[in-house]
C-alpha cells in the first residue's frame, strides 16, 4: 500500500559554518524551487534564517534587498528575470493560525510565487500539503559560534523525489 503524498518525504542534513555558507545554501536552494513552493523557517533568533532567505532571493534573481520583514510582516520580491517573484514572510509577531495570516492573502500569491515564511511553524501548514520545512539549529546563549545544523525536509509528492542532497554543494 503506498503512503498518502503528505506522507511521502526527502530530507537532509547539513553543517554550516559562517553567514557566507547559509547565503550560498540560500542560492543552491533556489536552483530547486519553483512556483507554487512553500518554505518554512524555523531556528532561533539570529539562526541565519534572513541570511538564507537572502541568497534564495539572490539565486532567483529578484529585485531588492532581502531583508528581514518583521516589522511589514511581508514583502514581495519580484522577479528581473523569467523566474518566480518570491514573497518573504516573517510570523514572529503573529500569535494565531493561518486566520491571522489570511490579510497577507498567501494562497492567492502561492500559486505564482516562491513564498518563505520564517517563524511559520503551526501557523501556514495549512497553505500547502507540499512543502519543505528548514530547520536551522544553533548553539544559544553567550556564544560567537557560528556553526548550524540545518535540516531541510520536503513534504509530500513534490518533494519525495527532490535531490535535497544537491544542497551540500
Amino acid at each position: 500500500m503506498e503512503a498518502p503524498a503528505a506522507a511521502r518525504k526527502a530530507e537532509t542534513e547539513l553543517t554550516v559554518t559562517s553567514p557566507e555558507q547559509m547565503r550560498d545554501l540560500g542560492r543552491r536552494l533556489a536552483a530547486l524551487v519553483r512556483a507554487g513552493d512553500l518554505v518554512m523557517l524555523s531556528g532561533e533568533l539570529g539562526a541565519g534564517k534572513t541570511t538564507l532567505t537572502r541568497g534564495l532571493g539572490e539565486g532567483l534573481g529578484v529585485r531588492g534587498a532581502v531583508t528581514s520583514p518583521t516589522f511589514v510582516i511581508a514583502r514581495v520580491h519580484p522577479s528581473l528575470g523569467e523566474g518566480p517573484p518570491l514573497v518573504h514572510v516573517d510570523a514572529y509577531r503573529l500569535g494565531g493560525g493561518l486566520d491571522e495570516m489570511e490579510d497577507l492573502d498567501l494562497d492567492v500569491s502561492l500559486p505564482e510565487s516562491v513564498i518563505v515564511v520564517e517563524w511559520g511553524e503551526g501557523k501556514v501548514e495549512e497553505l500547502a500539503e507540499e512543502r519543505l520545512q528548514v530547520r536551522i539549529h544553533r548553539a544559544v546563549g553567550d556564544t560567537t559560534d557560528e556553526v548550524r545544523q540545518v535540516t531541510v525536509t520536503g513534504l509530500g509528492e513534490r518533494w519525495a523525489s527532490a535531490d535535497l542532497d544537491a544542497l551540500a554543494g
